[in-house]
């Protein structure tokens, strides 16, 4: 019977490894469809920022209470899977607490920790339904936030109460198994939280009570495994892409716009100027190639890694001036909607079909000019984002595209382009003119 429990769990094991494997090659193959970008300089800020903003959690505390509550299921995630690596010795060699032994009295103590935070993480899961199901906090009911997304939400928050209360269940039936059978169940001493649980088990026999404790062990690790495989499908995917994606944060200061490189060769081609010394020429000096964006393969592969990295908070959303005004614009549904059509091409070209040959594009049919034309540049988006997301390098990119290429711009952006064009400024005035305002100044003070 032990033989038969530990080849299923070596199968379960391998089963869980193929799937997630499998997915993480795909969700790569999706970042990848983007344009290829160097961003290995900075290596000791980019170090420094990952551990704040990612392992640190630096910027979630800008609101206190949610930070609290998700610092408790950060911290929980990560020490109570260290009691999932017993877990997974204990499926592979048939033993029992194998941990125990070895550690002694130290072992009691990391028992009640993983259950305090086992209870925390629990608590905050409460906390969190009952703020997006009962409070509807506004950030949470967008128009964006349709069926999958709210159920996504939800059945997350849901299966991490229900592998938490496993935990707990399991532990109480324990040691009520090692008073009566000793010699198999090790002794971890008294276990504050799930001994509260032991007299609703007390009057069960020893069977009913091994039943229980085994079968709360079997849901709690292969609902882990399974945990594991459902989050590179869901937003929390930003359990593991936040670090990634913090490493490769945007050096440049905020504010500053990139140079299209396009554009730059271009007139760098009409000016019969060479490349500098150790910058690589342009591939195809003869091909202008596209201004903006038009599809994600337009983006830079960055770029598509945020739209993976993006947990769907809000924040951004809830700082943008322009949703604020009632505005079309939504910077979490540009993250949204570029992972979704990264997916839908990634999906499309896995199958053998037309990939971005489908008559879809990111732009027009996910994200609307209507969208892009209302963002007011002002980085508020990218400030707010707990993991830094850049959804304004996007809109840029789009919005680029637009005027270069399809010169779909309002009235007003055309008349402030031929300005600058003419006069150097966005205002209809002669440079002869532009210190006249300070000329009558003078006058007055004299």
């Amino acid at each position: 019977m032990m033989y038969i429990q530990q080849i299923a769990f070596v199968l379960v094991i391998a089963v869980a490894a193929y799937f997630l494997i499998r997915r993480i090659r795909r969700i790569r193959a999706n970042i990848m469809l983007g344009k290829k970008e160097d961003y290995s300089g900075h290596k000791a800020e980019r170090w420094k920022t990952m551990l704040l903003v990612a392992f640190g959690q630096k910027k979630m505390f800008k609101r206190v209470i949610p930070a609290f509550l998700h610092l408790l299921l950060y911290v929980g995630f990560i020490v109570i899977n260290i009691e999932v690596l017993e877990f997974v010795l204990d499926g592979i060699t048939g033993n029992h607490r194998m941990f125990a032994p070895f550690l002694g009295d130290v072992y009691p103590v990391l028992m009640n920790i993983f259950e305090f935070l086992a209870v925390g993480v629990l608590l905050s899961c409460v906390i969190f339904l009952i703020r997006r199901n009962v409070l509807k906090i506004r950030r949470f009911t967008a128009r964006e936030m349709t069926a999958w997304p709210k159920l996504d939400a939800n059945l997350i928050l849901v299966i991490e109460i229900a592998l938490m209360v496993a935990i707990l269940t399991m532990n109480a039936a324990d040691q009520l198994l090692q008073v009566r059978q000793p010699d198999y169940y090790a002794a971890t001493g008294t276990l504050f939280f799930s001994s509260m649980l032991m007299p609703l088990f007390e009057g069960l026999s020893d069977n009913a009570l091994v039943a229980i404790e085994r079968s709360m062990w079997w849901f709690h690790i292969v609902g882990i495994l399974a945990f594991a495989v459902y989050i590179t499908y869901s937003k929390h995917l930003h359990i593991f892409m936040a670090f990634p994606n913090t490493w490769y944060s945007n050096m440049i200061p905020k504010g500053q716009m990139k140079n299209m490189e396009v554009v730059t060769n271009e007139v760098n081609m009409m000016l019969g100027i060479q490349p500098q010394e150790g910058t690589e020429p342009a591939q195809n000096p003869d091909e202008i190639g596209r201004f903006g964006a038009r599809d994600v393969n337009d983006l830079s592969w960055r770029n598509i890694m945020g739209a993976f990295a993006c947990t769907e908070c809000g924040r951004c959303t809830s700082e943008c001036p322009a949703n604020q005004t009632g505005k079309l614009l939504s910077p979490r549904k540009i993250m949204m909607d570029t992972r979704d059509r990264a997916e839908e091409v990634g999906a499309s070209i896995a199958s053998g079909g037309k990939g971005f040959e489908d008559g879809k594009s990111l732009l027009g049919d996910y994200i609307t000019k209507e969208e892009i034309f209302a963002c007011t540049s002002c980085n508020a988006c990218v400030e707010a984002c707990p993991v830094n997301i850049n959804p304004l390098e996007i809109i840029l990119e789009l919005r680029r595209y637009v005027a270069m290429e399809e010169s779909g711009t309002p009235a007003s952006w055309n008349a402030m382009f031929q300005n600058i064009e003419t006069s150097f400024a966005p205002w209809k005035f002669p440079p002869t003119d532009r210190f006249n305002w300070a000329e009558k100044l003078n006058q007055k003070t004299e």
